[in-house]
């Protein structure tokens, strides 16, 4: 097998960025991520952007091909201003993340208010309408997303709580009530993932395992390095981890990734494997600014986690 790895593997459109400020049709602060899915051959991004009060809301866009995408004027779905939600979302909801299970999507967000964070959860059917289903975390829990099908007979789920910068599963049997924590990854010291994880997309079910994309944070004296990496969870227990990238296969280094309102920063919601399943397009948050696209193939990443696993048992 060959196991030579490039520390960028992802290719980046060369259109990229495929949705920036200019391309909305309002006037807004900032894009920031976007959780992505196919639907009925099409397209469908959710897009967090900021609004000029500095608040965010979630934004549907369409594409037809995955590269030029038409924003929607209002919100999919805004911050709540009454009922059990609005207390919690009183500054913004953001961060979508979408998993098709069965004929639903579902989509965890991250709601923020003077309380500090939590994870709330939605469904849709068709993108036409979104309902929310509940706040679904313990406080200070920064980022979550579903596995797209019942594992052991149960929901299960991955997030990072503010504190500890590590990557926890919990299950669940009715969505709202969740247990059973468990980490699943932590930082280590002398790699590229050296200070705090999230997980980003929520995880692709391919033959190697659960292929999840994360994030990794190096904090350096000019300030904190934000990249991609890749690992394979057990199918059968997502606890357990089968291989994991020793380099990122994405970091910041176009200009439009290194400069913007948090430098040095790709970061992703959202990504959809192509038909065939051979191919992956991820949808990444560049400096918090615009939206970007890059591309790479199931068995690219198999190798990277394949050579760092090897590695690891020299």
């Amino acid at each position: 097998m060959n196991t030579k790895i490039s520390k960028n593997i992802v290719r980046r459109w060369a259109g990229n960025p495929v949705i920036s400020i200019r391309d909305l049709p309002f006037h807004a602060n900032d894009v920031h991520n976007a959780g992505a899915a196919r639907h009925e051959g099409r397209y469908v991004l959710l897009v967090t952007i900021e609004n000029l009060r500095g608040d965010c809301s979630i934004f549907r866009a369409w594409s037809d091909d995955g590269r030029r995408f038409e924003m929607d004027p209002e919100p999919f779905l805004a911050p709540s201003l009454d009922g059990p939600f609005a207390e919690y979302e009183g500054r913004g909801v953001r961060d979508a993340r979408i998993t098709p299970f069965d004929d639903t999507y579902y989509i965890t967000y991250l709601a923020e208010s003077e309380h500090g964070f939590r994870l709330g959860l939605a469904e849709t059917r068709g993108f036409e309408e979104v309902v929310r289903v509940g706040l679904i975390s313990e406080p200070d829990t920064k980022n979550g997303m579903l596995f797209p099908r019942r594992i052991g007979g149960r929901f299960v789920r991955l997030e990072r709580p503010r504190e500890g910068g590590n990557i926890w599963i919990s299950y669940s049997d009715d969505l709202v009530h969740w247990g059973g924590w468990n980490v699943v990854m932590t930082p280590r010291n002398g790699f590229w993932d050296y200070d705090r994880i999230g997980a980003s997309v929520p995880p692709i079910e391919t033959e190697c395992g659960w292929l999840l994309f994360y994030y990794g944070v190096r904090n350096l004296p000019g300030g904190p390095l934000f990249r991609l990496g890749v690992a394979f969870l057990d199918l059968d227990d997502p606890s357990q981890v089968v291989a994991r990238s020793n380099v990122p296969v994405l970091a910041p280094h176009e200009r439009y990734e290194r400069v913007g309102d948090v430098p040095n920063l790709v970061f992703s919601c959202g990504a959809v494997l192509s038909e065939d399943r051979s191919e992956v397009e991820i949808y990444y948050g560049a400096a918090d600014s615009c939206i970007c696209l890059g591309t790479v193939p199931v068995e690219e990443l198999e190798r990277t986690c394949a050579a760092a696993r090897a590695a690891g048992d020299d």
